[in-house]
């Protein structure tokens, strides 16, 4: 188990205790949105390029904690009755104690995994495959960087017979501090591609970056096919377990794929085995072939029967509305310790409703007890407080209901839908953890508000990452307002806005009142700009704290009249000047009046004076965006003057942040470029939604026939022709018919045919090999980038995003 005294960490670390250095730590916390109870949990305030977890101590005091890792020559709050490990970096220390863990305390085998993709899949296949037979722990979801390595790490026990984990990085220099901490005695290397290739020179050089996780393993295992992998695997003294589809192999592998599983034949040491997957897809395959050759070298023995039951691994939370203004969090893939762990930390996040339900199966895991396991799940549901438990199966109606008698139990799914009517669900947010086998799914099916097949995906790791990006061109004291408007530019308004709220953004902006209070209503308490305040609702405004943009003389006068009526109460305004837009905003000739009927208004705060910014991501208008920067700058300092407080300013939009840092003043505004879209290189931001459907129908057309409305999609050719439930009505742009637009099928694009229908859309699927009805179709997303779809049809991103209509569902992950 892991424990060490403050004092021992201290020790082991090369780092300062300050308190009591006799208390015992077992746990770690990186998340300031947990609550504490427990006095052995600590948490790391880790420094990054883009964050700084010394300003979240204040809150982690408040939630409960009283121990803190801190590094030195930071700023921090020193509580008389809290304890700090002091350190010159609080990462690289924690690494360092985690390593000391790993190789004094756990020394039975592990299995170290990396490469491009499929490290996930194939650690949890080889959990799914060995956990009938042997103890085993493995990393949590994708815990594979230099955080989340060393908090899987910390889950090592001695009552564990094997260990799986595994390792990702982005930059040269990672891998040799993530192989010190995980020391794998067996080696997985999945296979190489283009992911984070930005930060290497050359595949060569990732490859062997990468394998430096191998440099003291027993015994590799990967596929000779990847000529570079082999190549650098050579160079190891570790016994090599090649495999591959070649004539040439050390050892052949023959796959023979049906309807909806692959048949797999797999030498190894001269004798033939066979077994059988329920997937057809190339990398599914070569993930279960890795899983075996890797069995064969740990010695463990395995019912090749179990490859058939292999699951489909969802690495993420899925959140969607439900009916009653009811949150749905569907997590229903998977169900051990840790991910029940996770899922409940994630459901304390959310602050639309106050009142939280979880619906609980069986927890599938090995290593503890079932006292253990349910009284710890007890411990979790008071401390992050739940207030509504409904556990399903036999395990945790036996178990679980000892520690938590006031929650209600079934012994099935059935016999929970048979009763599900009775629980009236309605203003929660309700967590649906469990393993597959419980079909969770048909609970959420009761409770989803949207049943379409049609949905926008948003990735909130996306989002997280693009805010990040952002950050990271600012100068440290630059603030940062995000525009949420429209719906976060159609992406949905609460489920980002949480996010960016736990990510310290200083200002959201919406665009009406109406938008403002609907986020107020869900939780949020970032202070909210409405940048379009309509005649006759100022005073709306002030109940929800919104804060207004004052843009003309009109609006400046119901303000005024605002202020009459509430002398002893201070207001919060800012200022808009036009300086070159000519939209809104106060012109530079009507400055001196503005000050005079300002200086009329006592209980009136000037928050920030900020413009907007016309062509900042086109270079060909540089000149006019220079007049337009001296402009503010002028306009603004003839204000600030005659004020005797501090004012902001802000003029940067997201394509001014990458290409005009220099004009940051105390705050900028991020729209666009936090959806996903960078105006220098796209590379630096990840794409956050996907646009998808599937396949309804699909029928045989001969050549010259026509297919869709006015007969405009005439065939040059015997076609095979395939229905998407989407349509105009949708959002998806009627100037994307006839061969316009694209979508992708089984990762190929195919072209539109015939006019777009209201509710429906032909494309021509010929080239696709077995094609089938429920076949996903992705019409944006990260393969198929949304600008592309813009520039067909002549317009920006901005309007395809907000053009999808409300009755395509929205799904939020987050892994």
């Amino acid at each position: 188990m892991f424990q060490f005294s403050l004092s021992e960490i201290a020790a082991i670390t090369n780092s300062e205790c300050v308190g009591n250095g006799n208390l015992k730590i077992t746990k770690v916390q990186i998340d300031s949105r947990t609550s504490f109870d427990e006095i052995s949990a600590i948490f790391l305030a880790i420094k990054g390029a883009r964050s700084n977890g010394h300003d979240y101590i204040s809150d982690m005091h408040e939630r409960g904690c009283r121990n803190f890792w801190v590094e030195e020559g930071e700023n921090y709050p020193q509580y008389k009755d809290s304890n700090y490990i002091v350190s010159s970096s609080v990462l690289h220390a924690f690494q360092k104690l985690v390593s000391h863990y790993r190789q004094f305390v756990f020394t039975n085998p592990i299995i170290g995994i990396t490469g491009s993709n499929g490290k996930t899949i194939i650690k949890e296949w080889l959990y799914f495959l060995m956990k009938q037979n042997t103890s085993v722990v493995r990393s949590p979801r994708s815990y594979n960087s230099q955080i989340g390595v060393p908090l899987s790490l910390m889950l090592l026990d001695k009552k564990f017979s094997f260990g799986i984990f595994e390792a990702g990085i982005s930059e040269v220099g990672e891998m040799e501090r993530l192989q010190k901490m995980i020391l794998p005695t067996i080696g997985i290397f999945s296979n190489i591609g283009d992911a984070h290739q930005q930060h290497f020179t050359s595949i060569e050089q990732k490859i062997s970056e990468k394998m430096q996780l191998f440099k003291d393993v027993e015994s590799l295992v990967y596929c000779s096919d990847y000529k570079q992998i082999d190549e650098e695997a050579q160079k190891l003294s570790a016994n090599l377990v090649s495999w591959g589809f070649s004539e040439n192999a050390l050892n052949k592998v023959h796959v023979s794929s049906k309807n909806e599983s692959t048949e797999i034949t797999a030498a190894w040491q001269k004798q033939s085995f066979i077994f059988e997957i329920p997937f057809c897809d190339k990398a599914s395959i070569e993930n279960a072939i890795h899983c075996f050759y890797a069995l064969q070298v740990l010695g463990v023995s395995v019912d090749l029967e179990r490859f058939k039951e292999l699951p489909c691994v969802a690495m993420r939370l899925e959140q969607i509305s439900g009916r009653n203004n009811c949150v749905l969090i569907n997590d229903s893939y998977n169900s051990d310790f840790q991910s029940v762990k996770i899922a409940l930390q994630y459901l304390s996040q959310q602050h639309k409703n106050a009142s939280k339900t979880l619906i609980l199966s069986d927890v599938k895991q090995t290593g503890m007890n079932f006292d253990e396991l349910y009284s710890s799940i007890a411990d979790m549901i008071r401390e992050y407080s739940i207030n509504r438990v409904i556990g399903v199966g036999k395990d945790i109606s036996k178990y679980l209901k000892k520690f938590l008698p006031t929650g209600f139990y079934f012994k099935s799914t059935d016999a929970l839908l048979l009763k599900f009517h009775e629980f009236a669900f309605q203003n929660e947010t309700i967590l649906f953890k469990a393993a597959r086998e419980f079909e969770f799914e048909r609970l959420v099916d009761k409770l989803e508000a949207q049943a379409h097949q049609t949905v926008l995906e948003v990735n909130l790791n996306a989002i997280v990452h693009n805010l990040n990006y952002f950050r990271s061109c600012l100068n440290p004291k630059t603030k940062i307002m995000i525009m949420v408007k429209a719906s976060c530019y159609g992406n949905g308004s609460y489920e980002i806005a949480n996010i960016l709220q736990h990510n310290k953004v200083d200002y959201l902006a919406v665009a009406f009142i109406d938008e403002g209070v609907e986020l107020r209503n869900s939780g949020i308490t970032v202070p909210i700009i409405v940048m379009n305040p309509e005649y006759g609702m100022l005073s709306k405004l002030y109940d929800y704290g919104l804060e207004p943009n004052i843009h003309n003389f009109a609006v400046l006068e119901e303000f005024k009249q605002l202020c009459t009526m509430f002398p002893d109460k201070t207001f919060p305004i800012h200022l808009k000047m036009d300086t070159g837009m000519a939209r809104y905003g106060f012109q530079q000739h009507q400055i001196t009046d503005l000050i005079a009927e300002l200086k009329t208004i006592p209980n009136c705060s000037i928050t920030s004076i900020f413009s907007h910014l016309v062509g900042s991501d086109d270079s060909q208008f540089d000149s006019f965006t220079m007049e337009q920067l001296n402009l503010f700058e002028k306009m603004s300092s003839q204000i600030m003057n005659e004020f005797p407080y501090p004012i902001m300013r802000h003029i940067l939009n997201s394509a001014g942040i990458e290409r005009f840092r220099d004009y940051q003043f105390d705050m900028v505004r991020l729209g666009i470029g936090l959806y996903g879209i960078s105006f220098v290189n796209q590379h630096n931001c990840q794409h956050i939604s996907t646009l998808k459907t599937f396949i309804s129908g699909i029928r045989e057309k001969a050549n010259e026939t026509s297919v869709g409305y006015s007969r405009k999609g005439m065939l040059k050719r015997d076609s095979k022709i395939a229905v998407i439930p989407i349509g105009y009505a949708d959002g998806f742009n009627r100037k994307l018919s006839n061969g316009v637009g694209t979508v992708l099928v089984r990762g190929k694009e195919v072209p539109i045919v015939g006019n777009i229908c209201m509710d429906a859309t032909m494309i021509d699927v010929t080239d696709i090999p077995d094609v089938q009805l429920g076949d996903e179709v992705i019409l944006f997303g990260k393969d198929l980038p949304i600008t592309k779809m813009a520039e067909k049809i002549g317009t920006i991103p901005y309007e395809v995003m907000t053009s999808i209509d409300r009755r395509v569902k929205r799904v939020y992950v987050f892994e």
